[in-house]
């Protein structure tokens, strides 16, 4: 980012921008908006303090497998809690 560019609460107005675009994609492609956006955040090495700050909510908690782990042993990162 430029030194010269001031956007205030950075995170938060990107995290805006990125679900209205996502979304405005979605209808594009699928003729339907999307009700929810999920992200995981891991937990050893960040807090999620930027998704706290948007004012997403945490509405569970992953069991840290992969979708394409056949045998349930890939283990991935656990995201925190955003309470």
């Amino acid at each position: 980012m430029l030194p010269w560019v001031k956007v205030p609460h950075l995170a938060s107005h990107l995290l805006a921008r990125i679900a209205k675009r996502i979304s405005n994609n979605w209808i594009c492609k699928y003729g339907h908006p999307i009700l929810m956006l999920e992200t995981f955040v891991e937990q050893d090495r960040f807090q999620g303090i930027c998704y706290r700050a948007a004012n997403w909510l945490r509405v569970g908690q992953t069991q840290g497998l992969s979708r394409h782990d056949r045998n349930r042993t890939l283990q991935v990162p656990v995201p925190p809690c955003y309470q």
